[in-house]
Order: structure tokens, then C-alpha cells, then sequence
């Protein structure tokens, strides 16, 4: 007998929030752009850097791991992140998790790897806009300027006392991700919502207002 029991849809942590994200997008005239980017697939890998294991993940996805601390490899719609000297952070397009864990697995054979799908703890915040840096700088206790955070750099930090991760994507005008906790992705979309009105304000009080 068929499966009739009717499918729950799935619902991202700040399916809520959408509305308010966008319209402080539209109200600060581009200046800051706020979005979620749900549903990311997201899995944890942890390895020997040094050992063969490295190479053989990195073929299997297509890029190599990044080495150097803080830093990010993008290739196609993968990123992988470097959170210390044995642990990444693969993230790929929604609903790709399985796939990046089966094939992660496979490329490791009997090498010790640990490899954990952490998409469902996380979701993810785009900020974006001319002044994204001003703003997470309010809350945000790293020195955001681009020579020091500049594209392709990435940190596990504070953000509005949250932890998150933040990455600096390397696309020309793509701004940040900040990955947080489900659990805080509410009140961290608040505190963005508030700091952003800020350039709001400016906008509307502009000469052409």
C-alpha cells in the first residue's frame, strides 16, 4: 500500500523573517542587502592533513582543503572551509549533504576520518551591500577591513554576542555569509534588522528624500 501520509514542508529557521529581510534591502536603497540562504548542505570533516586522506577528500569533492588557517577554496557551488589545522566545513547547494558525506567516506577507505552532517544546526545569513562591513562591524569583534578580512578569509567569531562562522565570499560584490545556530538565527536576525536601520535612516534623510 501506498505512502498517503501527507509530506510536512520543510520550513527554514527565519522562514518568518523573510518579509522584514526584504524590506530593509529595499528601504536602505542597496546599501545593505539581508537575506537567509537555507537549507545549505553542510558537513563537518575532520583528517590528518598530512595524511593521504587529505588528497583523496580533495579529489572526491573536486578542490583541495585549505591549508592555511582562515582561509576558504571555492570550486563551482562547493566551499569548503578551514575551521583549525584538522578540521574543515564543506558547504554545497541544498539537499547535497548525503552526497558530499557518501563521497567523502568513499574517497577515505580505511584512513581515520570523521566525517558529520551538521546542516540541520546551522543556517545561513547573507549580508551584503556597500556598507555589509560597517555593519557587522558593530557587532563583530574582528578588524573587518579588507586587508585583513578580505575575499576568501573566513573566522569563527562573535557576532551581537552569537557565535558564528564568517566568510568573506570572493565574488565581486557578494559581501558575507554568517553561519549561526538555528537556535540563534532568530535573535541575531533581530539584532541585524535593528543595526540596519541605521542606513535606513540615511537613505530616507538623503538629499533626495
Amino acid at each position: 500500500m501506498a505512502d498517503t501520509a501527507p509530506s510536512i514542508p520543510r520550513r527554514s529557521p527565519l522562514a518568518g523573517a523573510a518579509d522584514r529581510l526584504a524590506a530593509v534591502t529595499r528601504a536602505s536603497g542597496g546599501t545593505v542587502r539581508l537575506a537567509e540562504l537555507p537549507f545549505l548542505a553542510q558537513v563537518n570533516v575532520r583528517l590528518d592533513a598530512k595524511g593521504p586522506a587529505a588528497d583523496a577528500v580533495g579529489l572526491a569533492l573536486g578542490l583541495s582543503l585549505p591549508l592555511e588557517p582562515n582561509t576558504v577554496v571555492r570550486t563551482g557551488e562547493l566551499t569548503a572551509l578551514w575551521l583549525g589545522p584538522d578540521e574543515w566545513l564543506v558547504v554545497g547547494a541544498p539537499d547535497t549533504q548525503r552526497d558530499l558525506e557518501h563521497r567523502m567516506r568513499a574517497a577515505a577507505g580505511d584512513e581515520h576520518v570523521a566525517v558529520t552532517d551538521v546542516s540541520a544546526q546551522r543556517t545561513t545569513l547573507l549580508v551584503s551591500g556597500t556598507r555589509a562591513r560597517d555593519l557587522l562591524a558593530h557587532g563583530c569583534p574582528l578588524d573587518l577591513h579588507p586587508r585583513n578580512f578580505g575575499p576568501g578569509r573566513c573566522a569563527q567569531t562573535m557576532l551581537a554576542r552569537a557565535q558564528v562562522v564568517l566568510v568573506a565570499r570572493d565574488e565581486p560584490g557578494a559581501g558575507f555569509w554568517v553561519l549561526v545556530r538555528s537556535s540563534f538565527a532568530g535573535y541575531l536576525t533581530d539584532w541585524l534588522l535593528d543595526a540596519a536601520a541605521e542606513y535606513v535612516a540615511e537613505v530616507s534623510e538623503g538629499p533626495y528624500a
